[in-house]
């Protein structure tokens, strides 16, 4: 079973909403968010396993008759002919192997550029894309591909709607998205479901440092979607976050951790 946890925004407090609620639900913990990973601070994993992420891309031996077939191929606009030799933009290159099919004379051969890297122990993983490296996408796939035996995944996804969130919300049984009681966070909250119903996976929304009834809540009743929970405003939550403490060492709070599970539990039965 696997659960994305999803926000249209960044600061909305996904990564709290994802560690709290793996250890609540007993679920593994899966960080996509591979640009800028954080769950480790909190959770804390003792040993890890690493394996290093590669894409494949195009070399040009002598064979190259400059033919510019490749060129053609290339969906990404990655190959350049420079009349005399071929030029590979890297950052553009998706590795997708379309050019060395493209080929007449079977003049280009695949070599792995490293991308990043993907981290695992006991129900935990996460990826880290190098620096530099403009796409996730592959190492969120690789990170998901060598953690699929995991019984029960909570993926903790980029935040926004990019590609990269797409990737980490493929095949996913349930999606929570966590926003805040600000315009922003509405804003970018109606992205997100329209993510979620155009990729067609149930959903439910849990509303951070909420501090009473506001717009954000009759935006949810006017367009039919379930709160899963609120997690409370309050400066004790803000100190446990800022010393990478889990919210769920609070009495009040792990109950309200515990409330959230229940309602996930209950759609996904």
């Amino acid at each position: 079973m696997d659960i994305v946890i999803l926000s249209g925004k960044g600061g909305t407090g996904k990564t709290t909403v994802s560690t709290n609620l793996s250890q609540v639900m007993d679920y593994a913990y899966i960080d996509c968010d591979v640009e800028e990973p954080n769950g480790y601070i909190f959770l804390k994993p003792d040993h890890t396993n690493t394996h290093e992420v590669c894409l494949l891309n195009p070399e040009f031996t002598d064979a190259c008759t400059f033919c510019g077939k490749c060129v053609e191929a290339c969906e990404y606009n990655a190959i350049v002919s420079m009349l005399d030799r071929m030029m590979l933009f890297e950052d553009l290159c998706h590795g997708c192997g379309a050019c060395k099919l493209a080929c007449p004379v079977d003049a280009i051969r695949e070599i792995e550029r490293p991308i990043g890297l993907v981290k695992t122990s006991d129900d935990f993983g996460m990826g880290l894309l190098n620096l530099k490296e403009p796409m996730g996408g592959p190492i969120i796939s690789k990170l998901k591909s060598i953690t699929k035996d995991y019984k029960n995944r909570i993926l903790d996804a980029p935040p926004g709607v990019s590609c990269s969130v797409v990737k980490a919300c493929e095949d996913a049984d349930f999606a929570v998205l966590v926003t805040e009681p600000t315009q922003f966070g509405l804003h970018d909250l109606r992205k997100a479901v329209d993510l979620v119903r155009t990729l067609k996976i149930p959903f439910g929304v849990v509303i951070n440092r909420y501090d009473g009834p506001s717009f954000m809540d009759e935006y949810l009743l006017d367009d039919k979607i379930e709160c899963l929970g609120r997690i409370p405003f309050s400066k004790e939550a803000a100190v446990m976050y800022s010393e990478g403490k889990m919210l769920i060492e609070d009495e009040k709070l792990h109950g309200t951790f515990l409330e959230i599970a229940r309602a996930v539990q209950r759609r996904l039965s």
